[in-house]
């Protein structure tokens, strides 16, 4: 599962294609990169435009500054490199005809169809799970609310109560801290 993430994170959009790079297939494929493009020069004829092509310098620079800072590290200065897409991909496991060159198409393989799976059948399920989850959510507070609210009814009862007793206990007190006349004899 991890190589497939790894391969995943090297699949690039480029000119509505989803392609991976001749550099990072070459590093996935464990040869180097001039053996993998020699390979693909000698047999052309298996590689239309539609199964790979060359990038241009503006596709190049319009790529993010971390991936060209691989790509210089990767490749001459002046060399563009080529994309292929996921029928180039499979192609070059026929050309390069190694053992690691078939696994690893599998794996690329794999990798093309789960990303064009995920973007072709977006998650609904889980979105629907969400939205029913903020639902149920919102309906628990509205409830916390409400009881929150009658419990504060009750308890605004209950303190007019108290109060009303508090001033009647109040009233009584003073009533009785009146001087009260003195009951006996006079002198």
């Amino acid at each position: 599962m991890e190589g497939l993430q790894v391969i995943q994170s090297k699949i690039y959009e480029i000119k509505d294609y989803k392609v991976m790079l001749d550099f990072d297939l070459a590093e996935i494929y464990q040869v180097e990169t001039r053996v993998l493009n020699q390979a693909v020069k000698r047999n052309i004829t298996r590689f239309p435009e539609d199964f790979m092509f060359q990038l241009t310098k503006d596709e190049l620079e319009s790529m993010s500054s971390h991936f060209v800072m691989t790509l210089k590290a990767k490749r001459p200065k002046s060399a563009l490199p080529f994309a292929f897409t996921e029928h180039g991909v499979v192609m070059l496991a026929s050309v390069l005809r190694s053992e690691i060159a078939v696994q690893t198409s599998i794996l690329i393989t794999r990798a093309f169809v789960a990303i064009r799976k995920l973007v072709s059948t977006p998650p609904a399920d889980r979105v629907t799970e969400l939205q029913q989850e903020v639902k149920e959510l919102k309906e628990y507070i509205e409830e916390a609310f409400t009881d929150y609210n009658d419990i504060n009814e009750d308890t605004r009862i209950q303190l007019e109560l108290i109060n009303q007793t508090l001033a009647e206990l109040q009233s009584k007190k003073a009533s009785n801290d009146k001087p009260r006349p003195r009951i006996g004899f006079v002198k």
